[in-house]
């Protein structure tokens, strides 16, 4: 066999394995690299959080007063009643912890808050004779009196908390439970000696007082652990009563006051939750 021959058997061999390679290639199915699941943060209320509020309060006070001879304890003058209110601003911070059940939210808070909630009015005892023995001089025929002041220097919550989500970030809720309140009163009766001489006396009564709170709110999620909230309460506080005496008048006077105190609280406020999201993989 001639060289040509061969050379030229040898290089129709090479072009068919080089045409099969390109063919075998050409059917091989791509190759392709699967994406990892993505990571999703959910938000979940079922955390410790603590906050700072503020708001405005309109407490109401409604407040007798009576005014007694301290001598033998007999009322000299009819009872003055009305309503005193007792508005002003608020700021305070709160405590608290949550626990998810599906679209359910319960959870414990406790509030502490500082108020300017203050109000006065005054009183008159206006029989007269009765009211004054006084037979001369600049006192001859003037009516004791007493001004009444109350404060509500501060209050504290207890409460239960639940609630329902109205989106996964933003919660409903009802709330109730424990008040107690730190309410001063104070006031200063005047009236004259029995020589005409003007007297006075200050008067001044703290009371702690139990009661009780309901409200509702709106708590939604701002960012990261942060939540807004804006709430309503009421509380009743019950009953607050006292007495002041003024010795040196003629007659020498007891002034007895009784109060029942009620709050309508609106306030607004912004919660830490401690602890991050839940991370879920889809």
């Amino acid at each position: 066999m001639r060289a040509s021959t061969i050379k030229a058997i040898a290089t129709a061999a090479f072009a068919a394995m080089a045409a099969s390679s390109v063919a075998s290639a050409a059917d091989m199915a791509p190759r392709y690299t699967k994406a990892p699941p993505p990571i999703v943060e959910v938000w979940t209320w079922d955390k410790f959080y603590v906050g700072i509020n503020g708001g405005y309060s309109w407490g109401r006070s409604d407040t007798s007063g009576t005014f007694y001879n301290n001598l033998n304890g007999l009322q000299i003058s009819p009872t003055e009643s009305g309503t005193i209110n007792l508005d002003g601003w608020l700021f305070g911070g709160q405590v608290g912890k949550n626990w998810q059940f599906g679209n359910w939210v319960v959870g414990l808070e406790a509030d502490g808050q500082w108020t300017d909630e203050k109000g006065g009015r005054g009183f008159t005892c206006a029989t007269g004779v009765a009211c004054n023995n006084v037979t001369f001089g600049p006192g001859f025929g003037v009516a004791p009196t007493s001004t009444f002041n109350q404060h509500i220097e501060w209050f504290v919550t207890l409460r239960p908390r639940v609630g329902m989500l109205v989106t996964p970030s933003a919660l409903l809720y009802v709330t109730g439970g424990l008040a107690v309140a730190g309410i001063n009163t104070d006031g200063v009766i005047s009236a004259f000696t029995p020589a005409g001489v003007p007297t006075s006396a200050a008067w001044s009564h703290d009371e702690t007082k139990f009661g009780w709170v309901i409200g509702a709110g709106l708590e939604a999620r701002l960012g990261g652990n942060w939540t807004g909230k804006i709430e309503g309460l009421y509380m009743d506080y019950g009953n607050v009563s006292g007495s002041a005496t003024l010795l040196t008048s003629a007659p020498p006077l007891r002034f007895d006051y009784n109060s029942d105190i009620t709050d309508v609280v609106l306030r607004a406020g912004v919660n830490y939750h401690f602890g991050g999201p839940v991370v879920a993989k889809y």
